[in-house]
């Protein structure tokens, strides 16, 4: 970790090795750089990843990292985060960049309190109060980084999609995923459980064509199905009251009168609505019909790629390390959200990884909705026909 601004240290002799999992303390202010620092302790205390490669550990570029610390470096300048070092015993105050460090390798890799704190001779709980720190702060300056398009960027969006899937007027790709939790023995906890019988908390996000998050919700049971999830939302209150996806277009070389509402894309588990297009589920489709599906299940890869890549990158969501909460696993999930899109925000060249599959909810069955909505049904297939008569212009 970072050089501890006038941290007071105990004598002790050079030659007296420390035990597996306690980390020595760190070199006075300005002895090297913060990363060299922290490497070395890392690899002192045995992390299994390369020590020497900060990308490797943290899954972000230093310019991501040090943007986030300038980012919060207010809440932390105010009040100092002190610890005892477990081994010897002497209070010491941790630099910013040592807080969002454990904050992020807790997020990063999914290990549990005691394991994070062993890295660095602190109990479990000095690591949860400064996870918890990070994430109040990112909430608080982050937020920005997580919102709804203006106008400017919703027409940036609009083109990328026609360009690519050929879909014009569209606005995002929505899905949900499972976040696993342990089990419970508190009343009703059954409603934690999902279709897979494990419980699990869902996420419904609305992601734009460059995989950023636009729209989330969290703190759902994993008993209820996408259909339910996405009417008991503020995101389908605003887009029936018109407060959303309520931009009309006339669509080139179709029939006068042809025009399509701004709209988001979903798979067979959501109802047909006027803002929300879903596949034909027909048994014989048509040619124009499967092309509609073709493009319109290519499009909908932006969402389970970024579901995936959030999976992937901030492994504290692939554990069942939570104990069913409405409260604090929601949080952890939008902090998760909130550090993806800035990663794409400062164009982070690793967030590009892409994870080995977009199967982002492993072993959970492909749910359908019967409900359509007649206008719904009109405009569906006004675009059919458009990406039928597109044909062959459209990208493979």
């Amino acid at each position: 970790m970072a050089p501890l601004r006038g941290a007071k240290r105990r004598k002790r002799h050079p030659e007296k090795a420390l035990p597996a999992g306690v980390m020595a303390p760190l070199p006075p202010p300005g002895a090297a750089d913060w990363w060299d620092s922290f490497s070395r302790r890392l690899a002192a205390g045995h992390y299994s990843k390369d020590c020497q490669n900060f990308e490797s550990v943290f899954k972000m570029s230093r310019k991501t990292f040090d943007y986030i610390c300038t980012l919060i470096t207010g809440d932390f300048s105010r009040k100092p985060q002190g610890f005892r070092n477990c081994r010897f015993g002497d209070k010491t105050i941790l630099a910013l960049e040592d807080q969002v460090a454990v904050a992020l390798l807790r997020l990063t890799t999914g290990e549990s309190l005691l394991s994070i704190g062993n890295l660095f001779g602190m109990n479990h709980s000095a690591i949860s109060n400064i996870t918890w720190k990070f994430i109040e702060s990112l909430e608080d300056h982050a937020i920005s980084h997580l919102k709804w398009p203006d106008p400017e960027e919703m027409a940036t969006i609009k083109a990328k999609f026609e360009k690519l899937q050929g879909l014009p007027n569209c606005c995002g790709a929505v899905d949900t995923t499972h976040i696993l939790m342990c089990s419970s023995a508190q009343p009703n906890s059954n409603v934690w459980l999902d279709c897979e019988n494990r419980n699990s908390m869902v996420l419904q996000a609305v992601v734009d064509p460059d995989m950023r998050f636009r729209d989330i919700v969290s703190g759902w049971p994993g008993s209820m199905d996408d259909s339910c999830i996405l009417r008991t939302s503020g995101f389908y209150r605003l887009c029936e009251k018109g407060g959303r996806l309520d931009g009309q277009i006339e669509l080139p070389g179709e029939p006068a009168g042809s025009v399509v509402r701004e709209y988001i894309i979903g798979d067979t588990g959501y109802p047909l609505l006027p803002w929300l297009m879903t596949p034909y589920q027909e048994p014989d489709l048509s040619p124009a019909k499967a092309a509609f599906n073709k493009q319109h299940a290519a499009a909908r890869m932006v969402v389970q790629g970024a579901m995936a890549r959030l999976k992937e990158r901030w492994q504290v969501l692939k554990g069942e390390l939570w104990r069913p909460d409405k409260q604090r696993l929601p949080r952890i999930i939008y902090a998760c959200c909130l550090l993806t899109n800035i990663m794409i925000d400062l164009d982070d060249t690793h967030r590009e990884r892409a994870p080995a599959s977009h199967d982002h909810d492993d072993g959970h069955y492909q749910q359908f909705s019967n409900m359509a909505d007649d206008s719904a049904v009109a405009q569906r297939d006004l675009l059919c026909q458009y990406v039928s008569r597109l044909g062959s212009k459209l990208p493979e």
